[in-house]
């Protein structure tokens, strides 16, 4: 037995709420709430900042730097000094920040080096002026020397510059842009809200110019030369100012715009701008136009515009722009065009992928996928996007430093449209790589709605669908719940909300075939019940066309159709175990048959198709609960303590009192867990196929599987026959059911032993089951079911086990050296390690917000020790209990300064 203690452990986590640098390893997905984006030409570097005072620079795949400020702020501005690796940030508390990017033990990383409080209260419209000048002068005067405090009389504007219709009122009203000369630094451009244009001098502070615009203004840019820039008003238009002769050309595209524009200077002019939509039509698009010669098309997205850039030459000496890619900012995704390829495709994105694109309802992680399996799914993901090459990422600044994973993984998420993603989660880039769809194998409401996306295709301006979040399902049923995946076989389990459960195989090539579907009645048709939820999926009749990839073969949906609890596969044995809340059942795919279903409630002498042992120790105990049910309602309260209750007297001052639970629980009957094992539950000499259930009543039920041989599984049926049951004392809901070997150790999953891909267990020692409930750990020997060792949860009052996997810690100074530990989560964020079959605690941390109840439901452990969970719809953490297994960005930019801050306050 391996030696017990905690020499192995180690965790990068603190409480998120104070968002440390080293509380993950790395965050998987899109930023929640952006709203800012700024882009270095030189470094080729981008930023984005989100409401929550988060900084996020992003380059080639696994070059991420995150910042983080002390107050969660909004970031309202960024911006890049250019080719410094210095960022500017400013909040919407009045305060403006500069970061940088160091060099630590040759990797880089952003730390903030000074901060600044501007005068004004937060959200008074007389401090926007000062914002923006102030990020101008950072911007215009860092490049030389940080001087960060410039007279406010340079914003003032002599009273004789001014026509007269400027002059009553609110004045010129605020400053609504900012932009530096392109060819020379000592001239801005000074918009004000009323239309009024200054071209200003920072040396001699004198107007050079003076450009009279009639409309309210949006933004300013400036054209490649410095002859010309553009402006962008509410009115729907933009103007073309010539900066010599004051000459000024209106270009009315459409009405009323909201947001700003950016022209490029190219051999065929190229002009981008969002908004722009007359608002009686089309006030809910979110949209951006691409001008160029004939060629014009509106981007339509389904999220709102934050911001935008185009990646475009930089060299002064170039007389035209060229630019080569558009990247625009939306509130739930990122997209990136190519402008160099006709017809402008999209460019998909090897990180940020909106992950939520479809809400996201549950996950699976996948280690050490065999290499045959990440072939074929890769390969069946290029077949869907035959466009996804990933290494014409505009965006390549920095070096990452990572060495390429060995051993890769799989992160599966199921979503609420049907769909599960497949993401590679082998390092820092969570790549997008397969989508398998189950929709199309049921007829759903949406079918008949393909007419209305047809009926605006000849409508003007050309609109074109881009980007692929998607917030709305055709039918909630379709939400896919658990998903259970065997990497050896190539075979996927995934049941959704309507009761379906689907048993797909991985195919290489495109089919068309019928799916054949089995009904199973978890109730028996009994009497007095009467379902009062959503009907089922009804499956589309005759054959369906698949393309490569996941197919599905068998449907079996559950009556009634609720919403599936739990689900397993054994491919080996050619069965798949899947419980709701109105019991579980065992079906055998390869002959297409329902084994056995049981109702959790059902006494165990009940009539039904599965033989059940019957016993005097099982009728007297069933006598003896209906005893104690009867006086609980009937005395309308529950027992906390019974006299009789050996546990209760045993509890030490360390470990917390468990409180018993009524029967009478209208959940009780819900599956909480499924597994499969080849284990000792007959007697101790002979080992067989087992099948365990854990529900929320604390019942666990043990089935003999009687499996016939590979040759004979046409021939011959599975049965089964309820071998054990186990009532927890205080009906605590069962968690998780792990088998061990005789040495303790978890059992190996199908395939595994029988292609040599992982050692024997040991069938010669006796073998135990860990049983975890909400509240305790419990280690029962086989087959006597007999208690071993226990341990109740020691935590602050209320806690409840939510979340458990067996994790194998693999040694930092030797490979050959591993220890397997129970991984436990909490419904108070805490993360706690004990050693098994011990159940000896070694370490606790705290890791997720116990008020973040979204993200404890959403963790899922690794089988190395790492973790993943939801900090926001569209992210994930990614956190390492291991030493040795850690996720984090190791990536390097090489920056030149003309000058060092670190000196300065």
């Amino acid at each position: 037995m391996l030696q017990e203690g905690p020499v192995i452990y180690h965790v990068t986590l603190c409480q998120p709420v104070k968002r440390d640098l080293h509380h993950s390893t790395v965050e998987h997905g899109f930023p929640n709430q952006p709203s800012a984006l700024a882009y270095d030409p030189k470094l080729q570097l981008m930023a984005i900042g989100t409401k929550s005072g988060a900084i996020k620079i992003y380059g080639a795949p696994g070059v991420e730097m995150t910042g983080l400020h002390k107050d969660t702020a909004a970031v309202t501005q960024i911006h890049f000094l250019y080719g410094q690796g210095r960022i500017l940030s400013l909040l919407d508390d009045n305060t403006i920040h500069l970061w940088e990017i160091v060099q630590r033990e040759n990797r880089s990383h952003l730390v903030e080096v000074h901060s600044f409080n501007l005068p004004g209260r937060p959200g008074i419209e007389s401090t926007s002026a000062w914002i923006c000048h102030q990020s101008v002068g950072f911007l215009n005067l860092l490049n030389k020397i940080l001087l960060f405090v410039m007279s406010f009389t340079c914003l003032i504007i002599p009273l004789f510059s001014i026509p007269e219709e400027y002059k009553c009122g609110k004045s010129l009203g605020p400053v609504e842009s900012l932009q530096q000369h392109p060819q020379d630094s000592d001239k801005i451009l000074i918009g004000y809200s009323r239309g009024l244009v200054v071209l200003w001098d920072l040396n001699s502070r004198h107007v050079d110019n003076l450009f009279l615009g009639k409309q309210q203004l949006e933004s300013l840019v400036w054209e490649r030369s410095g002859n010309s820039f553009v402006s962008s008003h509410s009115d729907g238009g933009y103007m073309v100012w010539a900066v010599s002769s004051k000459m000024k050309s209106h270009n009315g595209m459409f009405e009323f715009s909201q947001e700003g524009l950016l022209c490029c200077a190219c051999r065929a002019p190229l002009v981008l701008f969002s908004g722009g939509m007359p608002r009686a039509s089309y006030g809910d698009r979110h949209c951006l136009t691409i001008l160029q010669d004939s060629s014009h098309v509106t981007l339509d997205f389904t999220s709102r515009v934050i911001d935008f850039f185009t990646i475009h030459c930089t060299d002064k000496d170039k007389e035209f722009d060229d630019p080569s890619a558009l990247v625009v900012l939306l509130e739930e995704e990122l997209v990136v065009i190519d402008l160099q390829m006709a017809g402008w495709p999209t460019v998909p994105a090897p990180y940020l992928a909106p992950l939520h694109s479809s809400a996201i309802t549950c996950s699976c992680h996948i280690s050490n996928v065999p290499p045959k399996l990440w072939e074929r799914v890769i390969s069946a993901g290029q077949q869907q996007c035959p466009l996804q090459n990933y290494e014409n990422w505009p965006l390549c600044g920095g070096k990452n430093l990572a060495a390429d994973p060995k051993p890769k993984e799989l992160l599966l998420t199921g979503h609420e449209d049907g769909t599960v993603r497949f993401w590679d989660a082998s390092g820092v880039s969570l790549k997008p790589l397969y989508k398998l769809s189950t929709a199309n194998i049921f007829q759903t409401d949406g079918d008949h709605n393909d007419s209305l996306t047809q009926a605006g295709e000849e409508e003007w301006p050309p609109f074109r669908k881009v980007g692929c979040f998607d917030p709305y399902s055709d039918d909630p049923r379709l939400a896919i719940q658990k998903i259970s995946v065997c990497k050896y076989s190539g075979k996927l389990v995934v049941a959704g909300t309507a009761g379906q459960v689907i048993v797909l195989v991985l195919s290489d090539e495109k089919s068309d075939h019928m799916i054949d579907v089995a009904t199973v009645d978890l109730l028996q048709d009994r009497e007095g019940f009467t379902w009062k939820g959503h009907d089922r999926l009804p499956p589309k009749s005759g054959s369906v066309v698949f393309a490569p990839g996941f197919q599905p073969v068998v449907l079996v949906q559950c009556m009634p159709p609720a919403a599936v609890t739990a689900v397993t596969l054994h491919a080996e044995w050619n069965l798949i175990a899947f419980g709701t809340s109105h019991g579980f059942g065992l079906f055998d795919y390869h002959r297409r048959s329902p084994v056995c279903t049981l109702h959790p409630n059902d006494s165990l002498a009940m009539e039904g198709p599965l033989s059940r042992v019957k016993s005097l120790k099982k009728s007297l105990r069933q006598s003896f609960r209906r005893i104690r049910k009867s006086r609980v309602s009937g005395k309308k309260r529950v027992v906390v303590n019974s006299p009789t209750s050996k546990h209760d007297a045993e509890v030490t001052p360390v470990q917390r009192r468990i409180e018993p639970r009524s029967a009478d629980d209208s959940l009780s009957g819900v599956v909480r867990c499924l597994c499969f094992a080849d284990t000792f539950l007959r007697d101790g000499t002979h080992h067989g196929p087992t099948m365990w259930a854990g529900t929320n009543s604390g019942s666990v039920y043990a089935y003999a599987l009687d499996v016939p041989s590979q040759e004979k599984f046409s021939e011959q049926s599975v049965e089964a026959l309820l071998g054990k049951e186990i009532q927890l004392m205080h009906r605590a809901p069962v968690v998780s059911i792990a088998v061990l070997d005789g040495r303790g150790n978890p059992l190996p999953e199908p395939y595994e032993v029988s292609r040599d891909l992982a050692k024997a267990p040991d069938m010669q020692g006796s073998h135990s089951v860990l049983i975890v409930s909400e509240e305790q750990f419990k280690v029962f020997m086989l087959p006597k079911v007999s208690a071993k060792t226990k341990f109740k949860l020691t935590a602050h009052e209320g806690c409840r086990v939510r979340k458990v996997a067996l994790s194998n810690f693999t040694s930092v100074s030797s490979e050959e050296y591993s220890e397997n530990a129970l991984v436990c989560l909490t419904n108070l964020g805490d993360i706690h390690v004990f050693s098994v079959p011990a159940l000896r605690p070694q370490v606790r941390y705290d890791c997720i917000r116990k008020e973040d109840i979204s993200g404890i439901a959403s963790c899922v452990f690794t089988k190395t020790g790492q973790g993943f969970y939801l900090i926001s719809p569209s992210e994930y953490e990614r956190f390492s209990l291991s030493a040795r297994v850690i996720t984090e960005p190791l990536c390097r930019v090489d920056v030149e300064r003309p000058h060092d801050l670190s000196a300065h306050r």
